[in-house]
Formats: structure tokens, sequence, C-alpha cells
């Protein structure tokens, strides 16, 4: 009997062995099983990355102009708002160099004020000469037709009474003969006689008359050429007013060029006063009340907390099924408990080696094959809660 336990000893200790692993292998291919389950369902079409930070579009501040900073209202860390005043620079200068331009400018426009009354008072006088030359004038033009008509009428009667003094005296002569002869009588010479001094008489009255027309026909062409003359001197005169309005024009837009200068010493004034381009906290802070700053130099930053994103850096492998609008899951190492929610909003146009100081250039010397990583930008779908705030840089 002893025998037979000795030899069915170990048979109960092997079957004993299997019944205590046979347990430990079916919970091990469970567990196999739930993993590869999860993977497949839950795992398979995602993907993640440790290489991701989060960012934000900076407000790097700096200054327009030169000058001496004379405050500095905020420090590192600072909440500012839109607006809110971050530094101010001595504006002295700069008043001092409007007040300048001001003072040029109203004297500008006290000159173009007296131009255009010295401009308006020359133009109706010259207006007014102008005017009245030209109505003597053409009063002298037409007196001048009249005599010149009078006188034609007066040449036409000379010619009659020539021709009536010719007639007279050749009756005249007539009746001389023959009163001498003894055949005529002494009336009819004298009556002869008297006809003939009588029509010399009118052709002498005739001529006189010719002759004062004349004489008046000289002194309309005198009256006409000194019209003429001061016609001609008051359109010289208008054409000094047009040289007087050009001068008025160069003037306005001399004025127009000074207001100009005016407007930028007043931004000039205005940009003494650097204000917050956008709301964050200040950071970077690099003045103090007294330095010499320049344009362009930054003075600080202002970090929009409020709108920062993340960055995730995913190998090029793994982009293959990633598109626009996909929902993400985010951990910040700050806040291991903590998950934010976030959507893909673009893929880089290039590896980050592409847009490096000095891409890599495959095209020379021996080639070693590199996974490059790309940039996909992730935006909150919701802000970061005041508990759990961001700052840029973090993983």
């Amino acid at each position: 009997m002893a025998e037979r336990e000795q030899k069915e000893g170990p048979k109960a200790k092997q079957g004993m062995l299997r019944r205590h692993w046979r347990p430990a292998v079916l919970g091990g291919i469970v567990v196999l099983v739930l993993i590869v389950a999860y993977w497949w369902f839950f795992m398979r079409n995602k993907v993640s990355t440790d290489d991701a930070y989060v960012h934000a579009y900076v407000a790097r501040v700096s200054t327009r102009i030169p000058g001496t900073v004379s405050r500095v209202l905020v420090d590192d860390n600072d909440p500012v708002r839109v607006g809110d005043v971050l530094v101010e620079l001595d504006p002295t200068d700069y008043q001092v160099a409007l007040k300048r331009t001001q003072a040029l400018l109203d004297q500008i426009e006290a000159e173009i004020q007296a131009g255009e009354i010295q401009v308006q008072l020359t133009e109706e006088v010259t207006s007014a000469q102008a005017e009245a030359a030209q109505a003597s004038l053409e009063a002298a033009m037409d007196n001048e037709v009249k005599i010149r008509h009078q006188l034609a009428e007066l040449e036409n009667r000379r010619t009659a009474a020539q021709s009536g003094l010719e007639l007279a005296q050749h009756d005249f002569e007539r009746f001389e003969n023959l009163y001498q002869q003894g055949a005529g009588s002494e009336r009819r010479r004298e009556e002869a006689r008297t006809t003939l001094d009588k029509t010399r008489a009118s052709l002498g009255a005739i001529d006189a008359q010719i002759a004062a027309q004349k004489a008046a026909i000289e002194a309309v062409k005198g009256e006409a050429n000194r019209a003429g003359a001061e016609k001609r001197a008051a359109e010289s005169d208008r054409k000094q007013v047009a040289i007087e309005h050009r001068k008025l024009e160069s003037m306005k837009a001399r004025r127009d060029e000074v207001k100009a200068e005016r407007e930028a010493a007043k931004l000039n004034v205005s940009y003494t006063t650097i204000d917050a381009p956008i709301a964050g906290y200040v950071a970077q802070r690099t003045i103090q009340a007294g330095d010499r700053v320049g344009p362009g130099q930054q003075l600080m930053s202002v970090v929009p907390l409020g709108y920062v994103y993340v960055e995730a850096n995913f190998k090029e492998t793994e982009l293959t099924d990633v598109r626009l609008g996909q929902p993400v899951s985010l951990k910040a190492d700050i806040y291991p408990g903590y998950t934010y929610h976030g959507t893909v909003a673009g893929i880089s146009a290039g590896t980050g080696a592409a847009f490096s100081l000095l891409p890599p250039e495959n095209a020379s010397g021996n080639w070693v094959k590199v996974v490059r990583r790309v940039p996909v930008r992730i935006q909150f779908d919701t802000l970061p809660p005041a508990e759990y705030p961001l700052r840029i840089g973090l993983s």
C-alpha cells in the first residue's frame, strides 16, 4: 500500500499543478483579448505625441519714434487690457515741433486770406476798368462811324455844290460877256454874280463842315486809341490777377503741405504714449525710465493667454488619417489629472526641418532617411478654465 502511494504521488502532484496553471493561462488569454479589443475599437485609429507645446500670437511692443522713456506703468506678469498705457516717452520735443508747424500754418492761412482779398479787389477794379475801356472804345467806334456817315453826306453835298458853282461861274461869265457887248442887262449880270457868290459861300461852308468832320474823326480816333490803351492796360492787370491766382494756389498747396506736417507732428505726440495693442499679460520687459529708445526697438511683450493654442509635432507616418476638424484630447504636464479638449485647426504646409534656419540638403553628400515631424495646430474648444491656466511653452 505504501508502494502504491509512492507510485501515485508524482501523478497527483502533476494534476494539482495543471489545476493551478489553467486559470492563470485562461486569465492571461482573456486579458490579452481585452487589450487587443480595446486597441482595435478605441486606439487603432488614434495617434498621440508628447512633442506638443502651448503657443500664442505674442504682441511685441515697440516704439515708432525715438525718445527718452519718462514712465513705465507696467511690470512683468501684469494683466493689461486693450488701450492700457504701458510706456510714456518724453513728449517735449514733439510738442515744440507741433507748435512750430501750427504757427507756420496760421501764418500761411493769414497770407492766403489777405491774398484772396487782394486778388478779389484787383479783379473787381481791373474788371471795371476793362469794361469802362471797352465801353469807351465801342462809343468812339460808333461815333466814328456816325461822323464818317455825315462826312460822306457832306462829300455828296460838296460834289453837288461844286457842280452848282461851275454852273453859276459859267452863267456869270456868259451874262458878263453879254453885258460887255451891250446885249445883256446889268440886272441879269448882278443876279448871276449873286448866284455865283452864294454858290461859292455854300461850297465854302460845306468845306468847313467837311474839315470839322475830319477833325472830329481824328479826335474820335484819338479817343479810340486812348480807350484801346486803357483796355490793354486793364487786360494786362487782369493777367497780373491770373499770376496772383497762381501764387494763391501755390500758397494753398504749401498750406496743405504744412497741414500734413502738423498731422505728422500730432501723430508723433500721440506716439509718445504707447498703449497695449491686445489684452493679455506683460512679459519680457526690457526698459526702465530714462532709457533712450529708437524706432522698432522691442520694449516688452504682451501675451494673450486667453487665446493660446497647441502645436503638436507628429511624425509624418502618423498623419495618414489626420484631417482638419478632428477632435483632440490634451493633457498638460503641469496638470496631469485634467484633460483639455480641442480640434485640429491646421496642418503645416511643411515639416519643421523644411522651415529651419538651415534646411537639410538631401541632394548633396551621403543621404540617410530620417522620419520628419509636421506641426499640427490644435485649437481649444473652450478657453482654459481659470483654475487650469496655460502658459506659452508648456508641454
